[in-house]
């Protein structure tokens, strides 16, 4: 076990599974006490099963393995009063706050949508509002405590470019993962006297469940007319593993990127530059 984030504490939303539960573990082995929510229900437009409170239960199992302390709450971060009721008992029980990873988000993309615009709408208020709830959150108390810190903000190469097809649901995901990128900058400009960097990651498709055994999103990806070949990465891998988006915002978190802030890291093998 690492000890590079020894004695910080890290808000990860989205933390049950995939890529949340990925971050969870690579922080907490690097030294980093969690505090972690994720909504452990379904949302109507979204035609794949989101995670549940067993999914939650393990990622707690998991952090715990690694002898830290974890506080979890099951919360939709859409609804930021509830979200800041969570983030505000996280912080009572592990003794603040350093680090943010707002990574919660859907891609509810399927070839025949029910409701083009409803699903346009729950994918911007998850995606994009969910994002700026989990900043304003948390950074008064990042200001207060006066130790700087680290917010992630996971885009997407959606963030980059338009991958995101023709229906109701993709063009709302290539909007929301750009409107993160606008989040970033804004942030990392108004944090940056306190000392706490903001930075965005821009992943490919990643293994995770929001993408494998998701048939609609499959479905999706096998028509020309909608997504076609925008997506495929330029180094030969169809799709990267959780662990190396994890990597990236570890190194983000960390002293080793002190004076990285307000950047888009890829971590895309090569697809947006193609």
């Amino acid at each position: 076990m690492g000890s590079t984030l020894e004695g910080r504490i890290a808000f990860i939303t989205g933390a049950a599974r995939g890529q949340g539960r990925s971050h969870a573990i690579r922080l907490a082995e690097e030294g980093a006490d969690i505090i972690a929510v994720d909504i452990c229900t379904s949302i109507e437009s979204v035609p794949y099963p989101l995670a549940d409170e067993e999914d939650l239960a393990e990622t707690v199992a998991l952090v715990e393995k690694l002898d830290r302390r974890i506080f979890a709450r099951v919360v939709d971060v859409r609804d930021k009063g509830a979200l800041q009721a969570a983030f505000d008992a996280g912080v009572a029980e592990l003794g603040g706050v350093d680090i943010v990873v707002a990574n919660a988000g859907i891609a509810p993309q399927q070839s025949n949508e029910p409701d083009r615009d409803q699903v346009f709408t729950d994918v911007i208020a998850v995606n994009l509002i969910g994002v700026w709830n989990t900043v304003e959150v948390a950074r008064e108390r990042m200001i207060a405590q006066g130790r700087g810190g680290s917010i992630v903000l996971i885009s997407s190469t959606a963030g980059i470019k338009a991958v995101g097809g023709s229906s109701g649901a993709g063009i709302g995901y290539t909007a929301s993962k750009h409107g993160v990128v606008g989040l970033m900058r804004q942030y990392a400009i108004l944090l940056g006297e306190h000392r706490i960097r903001v930075n965005s990651v821009h992943p490919t498709g990643v293994s995770t469940p929001m993408v494998v055994g998701n048939t609609a999103l499959a479905e999706a990806l096998a028509d020309p007319s909608n997504m076609g070949n925008s997506i495929s990465n330029l180094l030969p891998i169809e799709m990267l593993e959780p662990a190396e988006i994890s990597n990236a915002v570890a190194w983000l978190a960390s002293d080793e990127s002190r004076y990285v802030t307000g950047v888009m890291l890829p971590v895309d093998a090569g697809m947006t530059i193609k």
